[in-house]
C-alpha cells in the first residue's frame, strides 16, 4: 500500500527498510513518541518499515545488531533513549567499532525548544537529560555523528549515515534525533543516491613486494585473527598456505579463518612457530604476538596486510612492518595467488608438526576427566552440535580440541573485550541465520555482565531459540591469571582467596534463565555433560531457547 509518511518518524523508519534495515531495536523513552505512532500507523496500513524489538537493556541491542551485521555484513538499526540510553551503549559501541561492525545507532535527544512546538519539553526530565555534547560521549568509538536539525535534511543524512557506515573500514555511526523534528511532517523529495566506498584494491608492486619475501623464506609464517570475516577467504588463505608451504596460526581468532581440517593449520599460538619464522605475514590482526615474551627471528621480514593495516585507531601500535599492504585480505590473497602460479612449496616438516601439536590437543579429551574442565566441555560441545552451526564465543572455548572447518561458521569476541557481548550477539546472529543452530559459549562473569534477564527476556518474547553455554568457574580467571603471571610470589597467589576475582555466592545461571521462559540445565559431572548438552540441544531444535550452566572449578 502506498501512502504519504505523516511525520519525519515515520518517513526515517520507511527509508531505513529501503536501505536494507531489517530490525529496529529499540530501548524506548519520552523521546519515542512519533517513531511508536509511526510503527502503529505502519502495522495498520501494511508499510514496509524495520520490525521492532524491543531490548530491555541498551547493551542488548547493540549487541544483537552486533551479531547480525557479522553475519549480513548489513547494518542494523539501534535506537535508544537520549544521553542515559546512549551511555548505557558505549561499551557495546566499543566492541563493534574494533571489530569493524556497520551499525546505526540512533538515540533520541531531549526537546530543543521549552514549549510552542508537538514535542516541546513536558517533563521535568528533559532539562536535566539535555547535554550540550550528547555525540561526544561516543564520538571516539563510531566513523561518524550528526544531529538531525531540519525535516529537508532526513534523507541525506540517513543514506550517508548508512554509507560511511559501510564503507572499509566499517564500524557504527551515530544519529541523534531531536523529538520536536520527529513529530515534524516529512519534507517531500527523493532520497540522495550514495554508494558505500569499497575496500581498497592491493597495490601491485607491493604484491611483487609480499610475493618475493614470502617465496625467499625458509619458513613462511601467517598470523591472522579475523580475515575470516568474509568467507571467500578461508578457501583462498588454504592456497596461499599450500603454495607457500606457510604455517597459518589463527591467534586469538574473531572468524573461521582457515579451517582446523587443513595440513598447515598451525593451531592457535605463535609460540611454537615464531622464533623460526624468517618471514611473517601479518593478516588483519592487531596483535599478532606478544612483544614481552615472543620473539621474532632476527632476520625475519614482517608484511602488515589488512584493510588497516597499522590499525590508525589504535593510540600505540609498536610492530614491525618492513612492508605495510592497505587491502582488504580477500583482494590480497587473490592477487598473491596470481602472482605465485599454481605450484605448492613442499612443506612436510610444518605439516607434521602442524598434526602433532594437533594430537596432542585432541589426545587430551578423549576420557572423561576427574573434574570438569573448560577443554572438555569445549570438546563435548563440539561433539554435540549439528554440522554447520555457528559458535559465537565470548572467551570459554577451547579451539584445539575443536572441529571448525566451514566459513562463517565462528564468531569471536572483539579485541576490546567489553564483556556482556557474545549472549545477546548470537541472538542476532539467529536473527541472521534463522535456519542455522547458533550457540554461545561464555564465561560466568560474561553472562552477568549481559543483563541476563533483559537477554533472556528478548529471546523468550521473540522465539529466538539459541543454546546457552555457561562456563561458570565463579570468577573472573583472566584478573587471577594476569594477577598470577604478575606477582608469582605474591600475597594474592598465596591468599586463601584472591581479592576481586570470585563471584561467591554465585547465582544459579539456569535458574535465571528458566525465570525469564528459557530451560535451563546444570551439569557438574564430566561423563554426564555429553546427555545434558544433548537435552539442551534438543528443547533448541523444538524452538525454545535454553541455556546449560557447567560448573567449571579452575
Amino acid at each position: 500500500m502506498t501512502a504519504e509518511p505523516q511525520s519525519v518518524a515515520e518517513a526515517w523508519l520507511r527509508l531505513l527498510a529501503e536501505h536494507g534495515v531489517d530490525y529496529l531495536l529499540a530501548n524506548s523513552g519520552t523521546d519515542f513518541a512519533s517513531i511508536v505512532e509511526a510503527f502503529a500507523r505502519a502495522e495498520q496500513l501494511g508499510l514496509a518499515v524495520p520490525r521492532p524489538i524491543i531490548a530491555p537493556h541498551e547493551n542488548a541491542a547493540v549487541s544483537m545488531a552486533h551479531g547480525y551485521a557479522a553475519v549480513t555484513g548489513r547494518a542494523q538499526a539501534v535506537m535508544v533513549h537520549v544521553n542515559v540510553g546512549t551511555a548505557n551503549c558505549v561499551a557495546g559501541l566499543i566492541n563493534a567499532e574494533r571489530d569493524y561492525i556497520p551499525m546505526l545507532l540512533a538515540a533520541g535527544r531531549t526537546p530543543i525548544l521549552e514549549a510552542g512546538a508537538p514535542g516541546a519539553r513536558s517533563l521535568n526530565i528533559h532539562w536535566a537529560q539535555e547535554m550540550f555534547d550528547q555525540a561526544g560521549m561516543v564520538r571516539e568509538t563510531v566513523r561518524w555523528d550528526y544531529e538531525l536539525r531540519d525535516p529537508r535534511q532526513m534523507p541525506t543524512v540517513t543514506v550517508r549515515a548508512l554509507a560511511l557506515a559501510h564503507s572499509a573500514p566499517r564500524g557504527p555511526v551515530y544519529l541523534s534525533l531531536p523529538r520536536e523534528v520527529l513529530a515534524l511532517p516529512a519534507a517531500p523529495g527523493p532520497a540522495p543516491r550514495m554508494a558505500a566506498a569499497n575496500p581498497s584494491a592491493p597495490d601491485p608492486a607491493g604484491v611483487v613486494a609480499a610475493a618475493k619475501l614470502l617465496t625467499a623464506a625458509a619458513r613462511p609464517l601467517i598470523i591472522t585473527a579475523r580475515a575470516g570475516a568474509d568467507p571467500a577467504v578461508p578457501a583462498l588463505l588454504g592456497q596461499l598456505a599450500t603454495r607457500l608451504g606457510a604455517v597459518v596460526v589463527e591467534y586469538r581468532p574473531r572468524h573461521m579463518n582457515l579451517s582446523t581440517a587443513h595440513p598447515l593449520h598451525g593451531g592457535f599460538e605463535v609460540a611454537p612457530w615464531l622464533a623460526e619464522a624468517d618471514a611473517v605475514l601479518v593478516l588483519d590482526c592487531d596483535v599478532p604476538w606478544m612483544p614481552a615474551s615472543d620473539r621474532t627471528h632476527p632476520a625475519a621480514k614482517v608484511i602488515q596486510a589488512g584493510e588497516d593495516p597499522l590499525h590508525a585507531r589504535y593510540p600505540v601500535r609498536g610492530f614491525p612492518a618492513d612492508l605495510t599492504l592497505p587491502a582488504a585480505p580477500r583482494l590480497l590473497l587473490q592477487a598473491l595467488l596470481d602472482e605465485l602460479g599454481t605450484a605448492a612449496r613442499p612443506a612436510a616438516e610444518s605439516i607434521e608438526k602442524c598434526a602433532r601439536l594437533r594430537a596432542a590437543a585432541l589426545q587430551s579429551v578423549q576420557a572423561p576427566p576427574a573434574r570438569m574442565t573448560m577443554a572438555w566441555a569445549s570438546a563435548c560441545l563440539d561433539r554435540a552440535r549439528a554440522p554447520g552451526s555457528i559458535l559465537v564465543n565470548e572467551y570459554p572455548l577451547v579451539r584445539p580440541v575443536m572441529h571448525v572447518t566451514e566459513p562463517g561458521t565462528f564468531f569471536g569476541s572483539s579485541p576490546a573485550g567489553a564483556l556482556g557481548w557474545g549472549l545477546p550477539a548470537a541472538m542476532g546472529v539467529k536473527l541472521a541465520a534463522p535456519e542455522r543452530e547458533v550457540i554461545a559459549a561464555v564465561g560466568d562473569g560474561s553472562h552477568i555482565f549481559a543483563n541476563p534477564v533483559a537477554c533472556h527476556q528478548i529471546a523468550a518474547a521473540e522465539r529466538i531459540p539459541t543454546l546457552s553455554v555457561v562456563f561458570n568457574n565463579a570468577g573472573w580467571g583472566a584478573v587471577g591469571r594476569a594477577t598470577r603471571a604478575m606477582y608469582p610470589d605474591g600475597h594474592a597467589v598465596k591468599a586463601n582467596v584472591m581479592p576481586l576475582t570470585r563471584l561467591n555466592p554465585a547465582p544459579s545461571h539456569a535458574g535465571v534463565a528458566e525465570a525469564c521462559g528459557v530451560a535451563g540445565f546444570t551439569a557438574r559431572d564430566p561423563a554426564g555433560l555429553p546427555g545434558v548438552l544433548d537435552q539442551a540441544l534438543a528443547v533448541v531444535r523444538q524452538g525454545r531457547p535454553a541455556l546449560v550452566d557447567i560448573i567449571c572449578p579452575e
